[in-house]
């Protein structure tokens, strides 16, 4: 069987860095936050082309403490997409705030600019993309809609580590971006993982603040806080990574432009890359209308696959209060139906990749 990702190869690829970093934590007995962490967030605030980088202990954790940051809370709208995994949607939900959905673009699976100003209202506080898949969402006139209306934007790049919008890397171009270090990401820890990006210093000073009790300095609490912090061994095992996270873009990249050349002509709908965005491909979702029955011909045929995400948030039942019902966001709603996501990791193999393709090309309702 294909795996849909494989997270041993990469650490048997660098497993003598990564136990050295390990037990060098567990020797310094810096378990949370510390010299690590802070290692890390100046790496990766590099990375992300940005001023500063809160490191926290989830990705939910991150597009709260940022929601709050930006000021919002209860009585306040956020627009986002309803085509995304629940924690973007739970994130505005712990605020108090209201998620106001927008459909998507079809062809990027982010959110569609061109809906945006029809759902602002005088509530609305902050707009929330969601660069899914490693797709950048279609930031330009996103920024250009929020300037003319006063709000913020909080980028979601939990699964867009590396990726760019017209050269310039996601989590650097709204007022704060979001990123998730869970163990499938592209960036994964060895544990659960998050951080937060800003280019402004007061948003930079309340994260840390919250992500810490509030407090600046210890037992001194100046805002109602959590305990939001990235633990130290979690900040080592990224600080190795970092020296890596450039090969394994490419190498993903590499993955797809292969599975694009060999379906192209069949009637499997491959991702759409878009020529002004750098797609990381955190998955590689295709579609198509027999999607189910696709994916059982697929695990016949030895390949694994995942379904990202079988059910838009607008119609779990965990946001059934918000009143929508199915048809409101009829482009969500077909993604929902049709995709399909096939193996997609760094180290996979040419000849597993072989038979992804050759299972696909074998499917027979083309």
């Amino acid at each position: 069987m294909v795996p849909f990702v494989d997270l041993k190869v990469q650490y048997l690829s660098i497993k003598e860095e990564i136990d050295t970093a390990v037990l060098g934590v567990l020797e310094s007995t810096q378990f949370v936050l510390g010299k690590e962490v802070a290692a890390f967030e100046e790496l990766f605030t590099a990375y992300t082309q940005t001023s500063h980088v809160m490191g926290v202990n989830t990705g939910t954790s991150a597009l709260h403490l940022s929601l709050l940051a930006a000021g919002i809370g209860r009585g306040d709208e956020v627009i986002t997409t309803p085509f995304t995994f629940i924690a973007t949607v739970s994130a505005i939900d712990y605020t108090g705030a209201t998620p106001v959905f927008v459909d998507i673009d079809p062809a990027s699976f982010t959110i569609d600019p061109a809906k945006i100003e029809a759902a602002i209202t005088p509530r609305t506080k902050a707009i929330l993309p969601v660069h899914l898949y490693g797709q950048p969402a279609d930031m330009d006139p996103i920024m250009e809609i929020a300037k003319r209306h006063g709000l913020v934007v909080i980028e979601d790049a939990a699964q867009a580590h590396g990726a760019e919008y017209k050269g310039r890397r996601v989590g650097s171009i709204g007022d704060l971006g979001c990123f998730s270090f869970y163990p499938g990401k592209n960036l994964g820890a060895y544990g659960e993982g998050g951080a937060v990006t800003t280019n402004n210093p007061e948003f930079a000073r309340t994260v840390k603040m919250l992500r810490d009790w509030g407090a600046e300095r210890k037992y001194y609490h100046d805002l109602k806080g959590f305990n939001y912090r990235l633990e130290g061994i979690q900040g080592a095992v990224l600080k190795v990574k970092m020296k890596y996270i450039e090969g394994w873009t490419e190498a993903r990249r590499a993955v797809a432009a292969r599975y694009d050349e060999a379906l192209a002509g069949t009637s499997i709908r491959t991702p759409t890359a878009l020529p002004d965005r750098r797609h990381v491909y955190h998955v590689y979702a295709i579609r198509d209308a027999q999607r189910d029955t696709l994916q059982t011909f697929l695990h016949d045929h030895g390949v694994s696959t995942g379904i990202h995400y079988p059910i838009p948030v607008h119609l779990q039942r965990a946001f059934a209060e918000l009143g929508h019902k199915e048809g409101d966001f009829p482009h969500s709603e077909a993604a929902a139906r049709e995709v399909l996501s096939i193996p997609m990791y760094p180290e996979l193999p040419e000849d597993q990749q072989d038979l992804v393709i050759a299972a696909l090309k074998a499917w027979p309702l083309q």
